[in-house]
């Protein structure tokens, strides 16, 4: 079995790279999980996963024509297996976004789920290709109005290419945010239930501050409790991985976002 989610939103700061690792972390306990850092303009994931003195990247295995294997940028960290993006520009510019589809069709045959962490925003050709290349999209939002606006233009865009939607988590939430009239809303708009609210916690900067997931600096903080009743209440789909490897040969890349 195989199925690939994006874990997106429609701005930055809500907390995609964090619910990322979470989410694998937490589905690394039953399955076997690739986490790919897909914010190739912006990466941050590799701070989060203490792999910021690696060699090779996922932006290596975007040149054309490379001959660099693809297990070269497969790391084992946390029960995982994690390819992070690097944070050169130089590297940026060099790299062909649409070989991520190459680089995803292989690994489909190598693991149960993937996970990707995506851009921000759907403004570019790398941007909007996780969520093209995904079976569902995982929408990280926050509770306010605005975030839950931006949640969902990008859940439009997913819809456009068949992507579904597997569920929302309400990140970031304070003491004082009442989440009861947004969740409500999200019920009625986004495709897919709400998996979990997730407090702000002091811990969750903490952590990255020490270069791991927050499962692994604070498994007993409600934050990761909150995390991994998100990654119990999202339902897996049994698909072929060949069938699955095959689709993301295939996909077709907009030239306009």
């Amino acid at each position: 079995m195989v199925e690939a989610f994006a874990v997106a939103s429609g701005k930055g700061g809500t907390g995609k790279t964090t619910t990322t690792l979470a989410l694998g972390m937490a589905l690394a306990k039953e399955y076997d999980v690739t986490v790919i850092d897909a914010d190739t303009g912006m990466a941050n994931l590799l701070f989060h996963a203490g792999l910021d003195d690696v060699e090779v990247t996922l932006h290596d295995l975007l040149v054309t024509d490379t001959d660099i294997a693809i297990s070269e940028a497969v790391y084992e960290r946390f029960g995982m297996s994690v390819i992070p993006c690097g944070t050169s520009l130089t590297a940026f510019a060099a790299a062909d976004p649409a070989q991520l589809r190459a680089v995803v069709s292989t690994l489909a045959t190598e693991t149960d789920i993937i996970l990707l962490d995506s851009p921000a925003a759907i403004g570019s050709k790398s941007a909007v290709l996780p969520i093209i290349l995904a079976d569902r999209i995982i929408v990280v939002v926050q509770p306010t109005v605005p975030s839950l606006s931006d949640g969902l233009k990008v859940q439009e865009y997913a819809h456009s290419y068949k992507t579904e939607t597997a569920g929302v988590i309400f990140n970031r939430v304070r003491q004082d945010e009442s989440v009861a009239t947004i969740a409500e809303q999200a019920s009625r708009y986004f495709g897919g239930p709400i998996l979990a609210h997730v407090p702000e916690r002091d811990v969750v900067r903490a952590a990255r501050r020490q270069g791991e997931p927050l499962l692994a600096h604070a498994p007993d903080d409600i934050a990761a409790s909150a995390f991994r009743e998100a990654a119990a209440s999202l339902e897996i789909n049994d698909k072929t991985a060949n069938a699955v490897a095959n689709r993301f040969k295939s996909a077709v890349i907009p030239e306009q976002p």
